[in-house]
């Protein structure tokens, strides 16, 4: 393992035109988390810059500034210097969702930043308590259409992209869901089992454990694919339902950052997300490796801007 550590680091360096020792002298790149340390973002984050140390032979560290949903964070990324010394590592919300539910957001997610590379993506998944006798989606939407009582959702959060998920599917569903929010998945996921919710919408990784151990059952992943985490899981589409939620966790430079910097770091990022220790880590929690271009990523958070704005704006619902 330590020797395609070595190797990585020799493709950077030459792929990128580096040479060892050019920019040891140069401050660190600051990389700005937008959450609290100890998450699987966090973790990614600290993955990434580790990876960027090494194929820049330049300090690479982590801050965790918390605090109004990570939007201080986002604005301060924004008023950065556009030198390539400060970048955003954040998930998908802040930067293709607050801006349809914040009405005085500080900064504007497309042209406020450069997008540098899509780093691993997450599925969201529909799971149902044992009380609840549907086995499949088609199941369990004729369960609910004979009780309109029945009609109910739990999510980790009002605003979170689980609910607006639920929502999603509900429309797909011809069904009027009533959305129950939690903080947080573990008081969910705890109702979940203990019958007080019939359905919860929220990450795979959450539900993995109690539906190995038969306590909830997840009915539906929503991905292209099926998650490798669940392969005996359906996706929606599978199940008959035109509907997709998949998240992710991206970097981002200030607007103006020099195409010749984004196009590095970008290299660097996609590179790393290849790697077999990054990968491991990745599976182990809940996430699945991409490493996307530049110009991919853009794509990217546009569609999903465009996406996740039109369920936003149908729910009504406003963060401020």
């Amino acid at each position: 393992m330590r020797a395609c550590h070595v190797v990585g680091v020799a493709v950077f360096a030459t792929m990128l035109g580096w040479l060892p020792g050019a920019h040891a002298q140069e401050q660190p790149i600051r990389i700005i988390f937008p959450f609290a340390a100890g998450g699987s973002g966090d973790g990614l984050a600290r993955l990434i810059a580790d990876k960027m140390r090494s194929a820049l032979n330049r300090p690479a560290i982590v801050e965790n500034r918390t605090g109004a949903a990570g939007r201080p964070a986002i604005t301060a990324v924004k008023n950065a210097a556009p030198d390539g010394s400060t970048l955003l590592i954040t998930p998908i919300a802040p930067m293709a969702v607050y801006q349809h539910v914040y009405r005085n957001l500080e900064y504007d997610p497309i042209k406020d930043f450069a997008p540098v590379s899509q780093i691993a993506t997450f599925d969201f998944a529909v799971a149902v308590g044992p009380q609840v006798p549907a086995a499949s989606l088609k199941e369990l939407v004729a369960w609910v259409k004979a009780d309109a009582s029945r009609a109910s959702f739990g999510s980790p959060g009002t605003g979170t992209l689980p609910h607006f998920f639920g929502l999603l599917f509900g429309r797909a569903a011809g069904i009027e869901l009533r959305h129950v929010p939690y903080k947080g998945s573990a008081a969910t996921l705890s109702d979940l089992a203990a019958g007080h919710v019939p359905m919860v919408f929220t990450t795979i990784s959450d539900f993995v454990e109690m539906h190995k151990a038969k306590r909830i059952r997840i009915l539906a992943t929503a991905g292209a694919a099926r998650s490798p985490f669940v392969p005996d899981v359906p996706t929606f589409q599978e199940a008959g339902f035109s509907i997709q939620g998949t998240s992710w966790f991206g970097a981002f430079a200030p607007a103006g950052t020099p195409r010749e910097i984004v196009d590095r770091y970008s290299a660097i990022m996609a590179a790393a997300a290849r790697m077999g220790d990054v990968r491991d880590r990745f599976l182990g929690w809940g996430l699945q490796p991409t490493g996307t271009s530049a110009a991919e990523f853009a794509a990217i958070q546009k569609a999903d801007a465009e996406r996740w704005g039109l369920v936003a704006k149908a729910s009504g619902f406003s963060a401020d």
